[in-house]
């Protein structure tokens, strides 16, 4: 954790989906409503993890099994407390997702940065893991990168209703249940 000049302590995250910039949920990042949020820079996983695209939504998960897949790239925020809990929110932490702390790289938002010849430094970041999940998702292609306009062709089709996120999903037919049993064993 560090503080910031208001004194409210503020948390690192590493955002590897929906919530990056240009991307379909990233409107709760940029709005102050919801919290502060600094975008520091570009990351990079140290560890490689499984990066997915799943269920017939189209959502990107990072799951939880270290060693598996490529080292992700994403964005490095800092972020206050109402925001991280407006994250938790989306992401059902921690009965869906699970927020987990992990080292990342963390370098300049420059174009064609490459992580290999430039730059960067180690921090550590909360991520959000699915840690529990179908041993089938793992046959599934595992990207380094996630954008809802890749060459993957499959664009999210679940945009995450705002401000009351929990329970507006539960109003449109228990999605993040649905979605439970399809990616959970």
């Amino acid at each position: 954790m560090y503080e910031n000049l208001f004194k409210s302590p503020l948390h690192r995250v590493f955002l590897y989906g929906t919530l990056k910039r240009g991307e379909p949920n990233h409107e709760l990042v940029r709005d102050t409503a919801n919290g502060y949020a600094k975008f520091l820079g570009i990351g990079k996983t140290v560890n490689k993890y499984p990066l997915i695209i799943g269920t017939r939504f189209n959502i990107p998960f990072l799951l939880h099994k270290p060693g598996v897949g490529h080292q992700v790239l994403g964005e490095v925020y800092d972020v206050d407390s109402k925001m991280l809990e407006k994250m938790d929110q989306l992401e059902e932490h921690p009965t869906f997702y699970t927020r987990m702390e992990d080292d990342v790289l963390l370098a300049p938002d420059k174009p064609d940065f490459n992580f290999d010849q430039g730059i960067s430094c180690a921090t550590r970041a909360h991520i959000y893991f699915l840690p529990k999940f179908k041993s089938s998702l793992l046959e599934k292609p595992m990207y380094q990168s996630y954008s809802n306009e890749g060459n993957h062709g499959l664009k999210v089709n679940f945009v995450a209703p705002w401000p009351f996120v929990t329970s507006a999903v539960k109003r449109q037919g228990g999605a993040i249940e649905y979605l439970r049993k399809l990616i959970n064993p």
